[in-house]
């Protein structure tokens, strides 16, 4: 039964990225969402084996260190070149603005929120990155699976009514306090963050080809590689600090081998690190039981909204100082607390195709400095 449950949850996301792949309304709903709740189905049914515990634990611990060189391989630092001012600018600010309110709602809520310290961590995480970012500082401050999932589910019931505002009134409200966008003379149509194209993000097509898979294996060797040394690392610390030595360990070393050409150029290592996740989703799922869900998760939910919405209204109000325009604001808010695959999906509803290369970029930036930002504040709530 053990060996059951380890294929499952090693092979269960395979078939929920076909299902995507070949239905429309799954894959709308994401195949993240989708782990999660499955996840929940197996872990409160009953039927998991005696000793699945230590296995659901080893998986944890492995796929989230596993996944993080993977998807920093296909970084380009020299992207950085293409944040304009403003959008340097406006990406500060929302960062800024970020940090402001969850400290606010921090001290709002905090005495009311379990574990509300790491909760602050893995927002400032999830908000400058995405998915990875809030794995990654759920491993590193181990955080408990029942917060772990409330998080998540929070945050993507209410993403979901932030990009739905976003793709329909968000440019008109925005224009009232801040100055329109003004398109380049050649605007830049190709884009591309290191080996992934926007719309090329979320695809496996042609994973399994031998061009692509042998150097995939390859970038495979060199993460369980950077995966051991920063184990290695880990071991150098006190106990308490071991699994947050060993996060960001990795995540500096995956930036630096970001560096060499030859791992850079790999197709689909952004893809593979995607799919520990998925199974890191799975199984953090699975260990969560609702029997440990109490009235403090709806404070959770106050702190969550509170942060988006707050964030975002900080945001305009910074961007409005320093004459930031609408769709740069917009766009930076979009790659930074929904992600980047969500900015073509908002550059197309602004009709803006100038904003889609800096916007990406930002995103990307996002996921290799919100490991950071997450461990640097919730270090400092730490009491």
């Amino acid at each position: 039964m053990l060996v059951l449950l380890i294929l499952f949850y090693l092979f269960f996301p395979a078939l929920l990225l076909y299902l995507c792949n070949k239905y429309k309304i799954l894959d709308q709903i994401g195949a993240v969402v989708l782990a999660y709740f499955f996840g929940l189905i197996l872990g409160n049914s009953g039927i998991l084996p005696e000793g699945s515990q230590k296995i659901q634990e080893l998986i944890t611990m492995i796929t989230v260190p596993l996944a993080l060189p993977l998807l920093l391989f296909s970084l380009q630092l020299k992207n950085m070149k293409t944040l304009a001012g403003k959008t340097l600018l406006s990406m500060f600010l929302s960062v800024v603005s970020l940090f402001i309110i969850i400290y606010l709602g921090w001290t709002f809520w905090g005495d009311k929120i379990p574990e509300n310290w790491k909760v602050a961590g893995m927002l400032v995480g999830v908000y400058t990155g995405g998915t990875p970012n809030l794995a990654s500082i759920k491993t590193a401050l181990n955080v408990s699976s029942e917060t772990y999932i409330l998080v998540h589910t929070y945050d993507t019931i209410i993403s979901a009514f932030f990009i739905l505002f976003f793709i329909s009134i968000g440019q008109k409200l925005y224009s009232f306090v801040l100055p329109r966008f003004k398109h380049l003379d050649k605007p830049k149509t190709k884009i591309e963050t290191g080996t992934i194209q926007v719309d090329d993000m979320n695809s496996y097509s042609g994973i399994f080809k031998k061009k692509t898979i042998v150097p995939l294996l390859a970038a495979l060797g060199v993460s369980v590689l950077i995966l051991a040394i920063g184990g290695g690392f880990s071991e150098l610390v006190n106990e308490k600090y071991a699994m947050l030595t060993a996060i960001l360990s990795i995540t500096t070393l995956g930036i630096l081998a970001s560096l060499i050409p030859k791992i850079n150029k790999i197709e689909k290592t952004f893809q593979a690190g995607m799919y520990f996740i998925l199974i890191f989703c799975l199984d953090v799922a699975s260990m969560a039981k609702f029997e440990n869900i109490d009235i403090s998760s709806l404070y959770l939910f106050y702190y969550i909204a509170f942060t988006i919405v707050g964030t975002m209204l900080l945001h305009i109000f910074f961007s409005a100082i320093f004459k930031v325009d609408t769709d740069t604001t917009i766009i930076c808010s979009t790659s930074l607390i929904c992600s980047p695959p969500f900015v073509p999906v908002v550059a197309g509803a602004l009709k803006n195709k100038d904003i889609i290369l800096p916007g990406l970029t930002v995103g990307i930036v996002g996921y290799a400095v919100g490991n950071y930002l997450g461990v640097l504040l919730g270090m400092f709530l730490q009491p």
